[in-house]
């Protein structure tokens, strides 16, 4: 019983499309766990040194990511049970939720463009602060503050210094910095690199995501089309 012919295939078509969605509701879920507990990332951005702390931007992008995932893993099943059960009012309920995530993906895509740099400009900006007070401190317990959150950055990153290694000679000696100094890059280009790894590894994942998307849209539409007009169902 149910549809037949083209609208039977599209029907599996979706009922496929939405187990892919649901693996990569998984995925992103996944993914964004990582980026959350990543030794890296985590290790700068919950250092604090006087009042100053690195910048939330990236956690908050993350925790969205997480609602994301878990959201996506929902409707991906809502999908496929409505595919297989022929009901209209699920796959109804499963395009509109869809449109709102796909409007919501766009929305994140802009914001995330425009603010593609922020992250890393405010992390560097932490950074600053801390090293000029490390230099420019008098009181031993300050320096002593300053030079343990600058350690954290350097031994995580590799790195050693600001802007460029020449400007760092004040440091070049210091504690703080990595051992094999000759091979270490500055930490504002660190810093850098090691943010756009991650918003480009979210892009990715965002692209394939908008295209499963479209192409359920247009399936679920179409397979709703076909219950409604078969003659059995």
């Amino acid at each position: 019983m149910g549809v037949e012919g083209c609208t039977k295939c599209i029907k599996y078509m979706l009922f496929f499309f939405n187990f892919i969605f649901w693996l990569a509701g998984c995925v992103i879920l996944g993914v964004s766990l990582w980026l959350r507990h990543d030794n890296k990332t985590s290790s700068l951005l919950e250092l604090k040194y006087e009042g100053a702390e690195a910048p939330s931007t990236f956690y908050i992008s993350v925790y969205i990511l997480i609602a994301v995932g878990a959201v996506m893993m929902f409707v991906g099943f809502l999908g496929c049970y409505g595919a297989i059960q022929e009901s209209q009012c699920l796959l109804g309920t499963f395009f509109a939720c869809l449109v709102i995530l796909f409007a919501c993906e766009v929305a994140a895509g802009i914001w995330g463009f425009m603010n593609k740099d922020k992250i890393s400009k405010e992390l560097i900006s932490f950074y600053d602060t801390v090293h000029d007070r490390d230099i420019s401190a008098t009181d031993s317990e300050k320096k002593q503050a300053a030079a343990t959150v600058l350690k954290v950055f350097h031994e995580t990153l590799n790195c050693c210094g600001k802007e460029s290694l020449i400007s760092t000679a004040t440091m070049w000696f210091s504690d703080t910095c990595p051992q094999d100094k000759k091979f270490a890059a500055n930490c504002h280009t660190k810093i850098k690199e090691l943010f756009s790894e991650k918003i480009y590894l979210i892009g990715i994942a965002a692209l394939v995501v908008a295209v499963i998307m479209i192409f359920e849209m247009i399936f679920s539409m179409v397979l709703c089309c076909g219950i409604r007009n078969s003659p059995v169902y």
